[in-house]
């Protein structure tokens, strides 16, 4: 939570944790991701979207979460205009609860390493 005051320090008033510079209502662009992790030195190694495809499978497999549960907290959006329309649930609790998960495995894993 501290990072997180930290960031929202940052970005001011924003509602996203990592607005563009130009706008605290729009969002880094992919480009501004893979830069870094360019800089970081994981070029044409790893992407965003491999990230939340790592989090996607880890978390169902390793953790045991439900498919709907990890769906919405990496925010993914139904393709069926009725599921649109009648399924707005968000699982808040659960996700909390999945993402203290989420961070106590990565923090083992660190410490395997």
């Amino acid at each position: 939570m501290e990072i997180l005051d930290i960031q929202k320090e940052i970005s001011g008033q924003s509602p996203l944790v990592f607005p563009i510079s130009v706008s605290a209502k729009k969002s880094m662009s992919n480009n501004t991701i893979l830069g870094a992790l360019k800089r970081l030195g994981y070029h044409k190694r790893m992407t965003g979207h491999g990230f939340r495809a790592l989090a996607m499978t880890t978390i169902k497999e390793k953790l045991g979460y439900r498919h709907e549960v990890v769906d919405r907290q990496l925010a993914h959006v139904s393709r069926s205009k009725i599921d649109q329309a009648y399924d707005r649930a968000q699982f808040l609790e659960e996700r909390k609860v999945m993402m203290q998960d989420w961070a106590d495995f990565i923090d083992r894993q660190a410490m395997i390493e």
